[in-house]
C-alpha cells in the first residue's frame, strides 16, 4: 500500500481558503490557491495530501448538503477537479474526508423529509420517529451525532443509503482521481458498513486507502483485513506532547512499546496508523508545548517512531492557535502562503530521512536509552538498524551505549560517522538520526 511509505500533510480547505463561515451561496474558487503551495508541500517531501471536507454543506464541511459538489465557497467541481490533477501531477496522493455518519440539515434528502413528513421516499434514511419533536420543532424527532442536531445521523443499515453513497465515492475516483478516505468518526460507524465500503472500494481502485477516525479503544476493532487500513493513533499524538509538557518520557515509550515492540505481544505490530502532533480538532502543538525548544525534538520522535506521519497546515513553522469552548476557529485559520524557518527545515529533513529508510516505515520499536529526559530508541527492519536520540534537558548528557553495539553510526541529519563506543554527548534540547554500521 502506497499510504505506508508516505508523509501526508492535512488541509482543512474551509478554513485554509478564508471561506465564510455560513454557506452564503457564492462561488468562488479558492481552492485553486492549494496549487500555489505545490512547491511547499514537495519541498517538505510530502506526498499525500488529506483534506478535510470539500463537499456542500451547511457551514464548517461536516453538515454536508450534497456529496456529488463542491462546496461554492471552495470553488466548482472542475476547479477541484485541477487542483487534484496538479497533485497528482508532481506525485502527491489524494485522501478525503468520507463523513459517512451523519449529513446536515440542509442534506437534500432530509429537505424532503421535513417538506413531506411520512410521506417522504427518504424517510428511512435517517433515525426519525414521528410521534416525537426535535428541538428545531419539526414535528418529529431524528438522530442527531453526539447529540448535536445539526448533524442527522444517516442510516447505513439502509441498502438505498449505502448504494447512493458508494455511487458517491466511486464518482469521486472517477471525476478527482483520489486515493483514498478518512472516515469521520470512524468509531461511530456501523461496522458492517465498514465492511461493505471496504469490499466496494478493493473493487474499483485495489490500493484504495481507507484511514477511520478513532479516540479510544481498542483499534484493531476498525483496522483489520476486513475494514479500515489505518486509524488516527491518539494514544501516541496525547503521549507525544505530554511527554515533553512533564518532561516523563517514559510515557511516549510505553505507548510505543505497548503498540509497536519487538516483544510478540506488541498489540498493533505491522500495522501503519496515522501519527500526528496536532490537526483540525485539537490545539495546535506550538501552542500546547510550555518549551518551544521542544518542539523539533517532537517532530523528530514523530517521524522517527512507527507510523504514518501527518503534519497539519502551518504547524511546520509553528503556526499557534488554541481551541476555544465551542469553537474551533482558531485551528482553522486562512493562511496567505506558505512559510519556512529552521523548525520548517528540520521538519523536511525528518520527512526525507524517514521515506528513504524501511526501517522508519516497516521497522519495530526498541527503547536503548531511556530516562524522564532522554530517550534513544531503534527501528530495526531487514537487518537496516536506525536510532534516534533525544534530550529534553537544558543541559547536556552523556548517553551510555551497550556495549555490543560498540562501533559507529551515519549521522543521517548532519552527515558524517559517529563513533559509538563511550557513549555519546547529547546537547541540550538535542536529537540525532543515525544509522549502524
Amino acid at each position: 500500500m502506497w499510504s505506508t511509505e508516505s508523509v501526508f500533510y492535512q488541509i482543512y480547505p474551509l478554513g485554509f481558503c478564508g471561506a465564510p463561515k455560513e454557506n452564503d451561496g457564492v462561488l468562488v474558487p479558492r481552492i485553486r490557491k492549494v496549487v500555489e503551495w505545490i512547491p511547499h508541500l514537495k519541498r517538505l517531501h510530502a506526498d499525500a495530501v488529506y483534506f478535510s471536507p470539500v463537499f456542500e454543506s451547511d457551514r464548517h464541511g461536516y453538515d454536508t448538503r450534497d456529496y456529488t459538489k463542491i462546496d461554492c465557497r471552495l470553488g466548482s467541481n472542475a476547479d477541484f477537479a485541477e487542483v487534484c490533477k496538479a497533485l497528482k501531477e508532481n506525485g502527491i496522493h489524494v485522501v478525503l474526508d468520507g463523513v459517512f455518519n451523519h449529513v446536515g440539515r440542509g442534506f437534500w434528502a432530509f429537505q424532503d423529509v421535513l417538506q413531506k413528513r411520512e410521506q417522504s421516499q427518504y424517510k428511512d434514511w435517517f433515525y426519525i420517529h414521528f410521534d416525537g419533536n426535535s428541538n428545531y420543532n419539526d414535528g418529529f424527532w431524528y438522530e442527531g451525532w453526539e447529540g448535536h442536531f445539526e448533524l442527522v445521523k444517516l442510516n447505513l443499515d439502509n441498502p438505498q443509503v449505502t448504494d447512493y453513497l458508494f455511487s458517491c465515492i466511486k464518482a469521486w475516483i472517477e471525476e478527482f482521481q483520489i486515493d483514498g478516505l478518512r472516515l469521520d468518526v470512524a468509531y461511530c460507524l456501523n461496522p458492517n458498513f465498514m465492511r461493505k465500503l471496504r469490499a466496494f472500494c478493493d473493487s474499483v481502485k485495489p490500493d484504495f486507502f481507507l484511514l477511520g477516525e478513532i479516540l479510544f479503544g481498542d483499534y484493531k476493532r476498525i483496522v483489520n483485513p476486513e475494514m479500515l487500513h489505518s486509524c488516527t493513533n491518539y494514544e501516541c499524538y496525547k503521549g507525544l506532547y505530554s511527554s515533553f509538557n512533564d518532561l516523563n518520557l517514559f510515557e511516549i515509550n510505553y505507548a510505543l512499546n505497548r503498540q509497536f515492540g519487538k516483544e510478540s505481544h506488541a498489540i498493533y505490530k505491522g500495522e501503519h496508523l496515522l501519527s500526528f502532533a496536532d490537526n483540525h480538532d485539537v490545539t495546535r502543538v506550538a501552542s500546547i508545548l510550555r518549551e518551544k525548544r521542544h518542539l523539533p525534538l517532537l517532530y523528530c520522535l514523530l517521524f522517527g517512531m512507527p507510523g504514518i506521519p501527518c503534519i497539519y497546515y502551518g504547524s511546520e513553522w509553528g503556526v499557534l492557535g488554541e481551541k476555544g469552548h465551542g469553537s474551533d476557529d482558531a485551528l482553522r485559520p486562512e493562511l496567505a502562503s506558505p512559510e519556512w524557518n529552521e523548525l520548517t527545515d528540520a521538519i523536511a529533513s525528518f520527512a526525507e530521512i524517514h521515506k528513504s529508510h524501511k526501517a522508519l516505515t516497516h521497522g519495530d520499536y526498541k527503547s536503548i536509552v531511556l530516562t524522564n529526559r532522554q530517550l534513544v530508541f531503534q527501528r530495526e527492519f531487514e537487518g537496516e538498524r536506525i536510532w534516534i536520540g533525544l534530550n529534553a534537558e537544558d543541559k547536556a548528557y552523556h548517553a551510555h551505549f551497550n556495549g555490543a553495539d560498540a562501533g559507529t553510526a551515519t549521522d543521517l541529519l548532519r552527515g558524517g560517522q559517529v563513533p559509538l563506543s563511550g557513549g555519546y554527548q547529547m546537547p541540550p534540547f538535542g536529537y540525532f538520526i543515525w544509522k549502524l554500521s
